[in-house]
């Protein structure tokens, strides 16, 4: 066999040992969950812009949380993180699921920060000036300092939609 190079055949794949976080992740999910783990996960790299609410002039944390919830479920949600705090139910950080939002302290008052939980300890979230919407690990020192709770919001809770 000239100028052909021999390719044994493959053997079976093997499992990874970490499987990929997303598909791993997606799978996982309600529907509930994943209606706003995509929406939200397709805006990652937005530019952070404090006051923002729309992926084309950027958005701070409660503008994407409201906007993923207004595209995924139609809801309309308040306008901070600290109002968005009082909706749905409260939820132990044990008992966390996808679609869960996550509050964090970042500006010395409770509830200024808030993020949506994918699972497995990470979060989507808008961080701050000059960055872009990223996906974090809540186990990271400076999460876990600052967690200030979770909340649960079902898709028949707090709709102003018009449908």
């Amino acid at each position: 066999m000239v100028g052909m190079l021999y390719c044994p055949p493959m053997a079976a794949a093997e499992p990874e040992s970490e499987p990929n976080f997303l598909v791993t992740t997606l799978s996982n999910f309600t529907d509930r969950a994943a209606q706003l783990a995509l929406q939200a996960m397709s805006l990652v790299g937005i530019n952070y812009r404090r006051g923002g609410s729309t992926p084309e002039n950027g958005m701070d944390c409660s503008g994407l949380v409201r906007y993923v919830f207004k595209e995924a479920q139609g809801k309309d949600l308040p306008r901070t993180s600290a109002e968005i705090s009082k909706l749905g139910e409260s939820v132990d950080k044990q008992d966390l699921q996808p679609g869960d939002l996550v509050f964090f302290n970042t500006l010395r008052r409770a509830f200024s920060h808030v993020g949506i939980y994918l699972g497995d300890n990470k979060f989507i979230h808008a961080p701050s000036s000059g960055g872009a919407v990223r996906i974090d690990n809540m186990d990271l020192s400076y999460w876990r300092a600052r967690f200030n709770g979770a909340r649960r919001i079902e898709a028949s809770d707090h709709s102003n939609a018009n449908r």
